[in-house]
């Protein structure tokens, strides 16, 4: 299955970039130009990744991951910040705000990628491990019933 990513960035051509950079990766890509965009993108489609604008006009980057955070059909899906600010204190902000990683512009193509592989597949490494401990607690729970029905037989 191919990874879908959302990108949020304010700039036309940034997006455009970034776009065309993970498309070339057979990544598939959905879009949106503002934090409000982007939310409504997170309702209408099951993203893996987001890269995420930290300079945006109305909501900035932080406040657009602190709000997938507390939205807990969205807390587990990676962000991945993408700034020309290189600022220590704002890189820091954002992993405080919930990102995983901090990505300045002007990016390395293959640093990216890089970078956007593995928090891929770290998701779908975490989202396995979720269904598995799923599929044991339903499991034990059957095997309880059953075992209570099976001693309560016999007494």
């Amino acid at each position: 299955m191919t990874a879908r990513i959302l990108v949020v960035d304010d700039i036309p051509s940034n997006v455009k970039l970034l776009e065309a950079r993970l498309s070339a990766e057979y990544f598939d890509v959905m879009t949106a130009m503002s934090g409000a965009d982007a939310l409504a993108m997170c309702e209408r489609a099951e993203c893996d990744l987001v890269l995420l604008d930290v300079m945006m006009p109305d909501m900035d980057g932080f406040e657009v991951c602190r709000r997938i955070r507390e939205h807990a059909d969205w807390a587990e899906i990676p962000i991945i910040f993408v700034s020309s600010a290189d600022d220590k204190d704002l890189i820091v902000r954002g992993f405080e705000s919930g990102g995983v990683d901090y990505i300045t512009k002007p990016f390395n193509h293959a640093e990216l990628i890089s970078r956007v592989r593995t928090h891929i597949a770290l998701k779908a490494a975490r989202d396995e491990l979720k269904q598995l401990a799923e599929d044991k607690d339903e499991l034990l729970g059957v095997l309880t019933h059953d075992l209570k029905n099976h001693l309560g037989a016999w007494t």
